[in-house]
């Protein structure tokens, strides 16, 4: 099982920092490096919304000597609407890219203008298969939000993936939501033996305690002026019901 971090990069996604462990403040959120420290991890896989914290992550990583592989999740859409600023929503799924060098670096950088120059935060795969090199990039299919994913619980139009340009890799997740069994079922049944598969946990905080911090900081990022107030008894937070997504939890899978 491999972990997959998240900072609060990816604003309203995670309450974990990336600060050094010999500059992570007292009381503060956990830091991502601190608890590779602590568990002797040799690598973080950091899985951002965004490239805003990569440059600080690869510094610390470097500074303690652990291996960085970042990837960027991205929405994918039909077509990218560049006159309207933003991409097509009939059918809007995410996918991860990693980048396995330094020029996959500046691929994804390229890729990340891209989508929020002209996408809107979105790029569909003729823009993605003209920026794309399997040399030095590799796409992944997460177990939460992906096609297969908004195929079986939106109304919306249904999905289909064009991979006809990579071979992507499918996350398999395990967080005790109702939808981890019937979407781990269809992730099985869709791969069947022509695509690999890999259990991995995704981590927005540290230890199960930390949940209520977790839920509150989704409270404050998610405030608008014409929704209801959110509480922590009505947080009204979508796939928000476990306190799993943390590194207790990892390390409990991981052993048994």
């Amino acid at each position: 099982m491999l972990p997959l971090f998240k900072s609060h990069y990816s604003v309203g996604k995670s309450i974990l920092t990336l600060a050094a462990p010999d500059k992570a403040e007292k009381g503060a959120p956990a830091s991502i490096f601190d608890i590779a420290e602590k568990n002797s991890l040799s690598e973080v896989i950091l899985v951002e919304d965004s490239l805003v914290g990569f440059l600080e992550s690869k510094k610390v990583a470097d500074s303690l000597g652990i291996k960085l592989i970042f990837g960027l999740r991205l929405s994918m859409c039909d077509v990218m609407k560049k006159e309207e600023g933003k991409g097509s929503t009939a059918c809007s799924h995410k996918i991860i890219i990693f980048a396995k060098d330094s020029l996959g670096c500046g691929l994804l950088n390229k890729i990340y203008s891209c989508a929020f120059s002209s996408g809107g935060g979105s790029i569909d795969s003729a823009h993605l298969k003209s920026l794309y090199d399997s040399r030095h990039l590799k796409i992944v299919i997460p177990f939460y939000d992906s096609f297969l994913f908004h195929n079986l619980f939106s109304y919306k139009e249904p999905c289909i993936l064009d991979d006809s340009f990579f071979d992507p890799v499918y996350f398999v997740e395990d967080n005790d939501l109702p939808q981890d069994i019937p979407t781990t079922e269809a992730v099985k049944s869709y791969c069947g033996g022509s695509y690999p598969m890999e259990s991995v946990k995704t981590i927005y905080y540290e230890n199960r305690e930390d949940f209520e911090a977790y839920q509150t900081y989704k409270c404050i990022c998610g405030r608008g002026f014409s929704s209801k107030a959110k509480t922590l008894d009505m947080p009204n937070l979508d796939h928000c019901g476990s306190p799993e997504f943390c590194f207790e939890s990892y390390l409990e899978h991981a052993s048994s």
